[in-house]
Formats: structure tokens, sequence, C-alpha cells
């Protein structure tokens, strides 16, 4: 007798690139879920369901066993850490970079320097690394306005084409990670359901493959 397996999925542009992969697996929604007000959806498997939640919650559900297992970008795992969770692939999909930017041929004040993101914990652990002093202001968008305002010197966001950047008088600095989706699966899920979740991993990594 199967279980019900939980999987958590990115609303957005990933779920896009997701659904793809999980109906090589067999697995699709049974209704459209870009028009749907759910958030909980059957699939064409009987004992596999669908959450739909804002990226940044998908490895709470995760990490906390609601979910068992969950389709995430890698920066949001780095920023809130992955404990509770493995991550056996990493799905090749909404590919970008984590990257600090500024005002386009402006050079960095020495000493201190305030940063805007909102990946404080990151931005924390990389400037610490390059020993640079900094104060990191908590935004939640927007992140090219801070340092036109002048409320920060330098920002760190993910940056896909730039385009955005360059149209408001930016440029990218310095590089701090690649980041793409990761499929990402609760510890204690991956022993009691092993056979389900393992089977699901392998189709999905072979879809991965071919794209």
């Amino acid at each position: 007798m199967s279980q019900t397996l939980t999987i958590a999925l990115t609303k957005g542009r990933i779920l896009e690139e997701t659904l793809p992969l999980l109906a090589a697996a067999g697995i699709e929604p049974l209704e459209d879920m870009e028009k749907s007000r759910k958030l909980v959806f059957d699939t064409t498997q009987a004992h596999v369901r669908l959450l739909l939640l804002r990226g940044a919650d998908v490895p709470t559900y995760v990490q906390f066993g609601a979910a068992d297992m969950g389709i995430s970008g890698k920066d949001t795992l780095m920023e809130n850490g992955a404990e509770g969770l493995y991550e056996p692939l990493d799905l090749n999909i909404a590919r970008c970079k984590l990257m600090t930017a500024g005002v386009k041929g402006e050079s960095l004040p020495a000493g201190r320097i305030r940063v805007a993101t909102k990946y404080v914990n990151i931005a924390k652990q990389y400037y610490a690394s390059q020993g640079r002093q900094t104060d990191i202001i908590k935004l939640y968008g927007a992140m090219e306005l801070a340092p036109i305002m002048n409320l920060a010197d330098e920002i760190v966001d993910i940056v896909d084409t730039g385009n955005t950047l360059r149209a408001n008088g930016l440029e990218p600095r310095d590089f701090i990670a690649d980041i793409s989706s990761r499929l990402i699966v609760n510890k204690a899920s991956m022993k009691m359901k092993h056979v389900q979740i393992q089977t699901i991993i392998d189709h999905i990594a072979k879809a991965v493959a071919v794209n």
C-alpha cells in the first residue's frame, strides 16, 4: 500500500519548467495549477499530491515534514540553511547567478559599506570572507533602487541577463554563486518512503539528463 507523497512546488516561472520534469515521472496535476486558486492539487498518481507555495516557503515545508519533497532555488537553500534536507538533484532550470552590483563606473568607498539585499545571511558570509565590514539593509524587492537613491553602496541579488541592472545604471560586480533549482527531500521521508521517492528521483534525473 503506497503512502501519500506530498511534493511542494514554487509558484511562477519555476513551475512552468518543473511540470515537464514531474510529467516524466508520471506525475501530472489534474487541473491547471497556474489558473486555479487552489494550493493543493491531486495528480495522475493517486498517492501523490502537489502543493503550490512561495519559493521561500518550500524548504520550510520540507524541513518540517509537511511535504516529503520539494523544488527550491539554491539561493533560498543557501540563505535559509538546509538542515533536515537531502539535495539529491540539480534540475538545471531557472539558472542564474548571485552577484554583487553597484552604480556603473563608481568604486566602493574605503572602510565600512552599506549593502542592500534580501539575502542577508549570504551577504554577511560573503563580505566577511572578503574581510569587508558591512551594514546589511534588508529589502524585499526593487534592489536596483538602493544604490541610485544612496540607500546602499552595493546590492547582492540574482542576475539573469543583467538587463534590469543596466536599465537602472548599475553593473554586475563580483560573482558569489551559480543558482539553479534543486530537488530536495525530507530526511525522515527518504527513510519511510524510500522506494516511492527514489523512483521519482530516478525518473526526474533521466528527464534532466535529456534536457
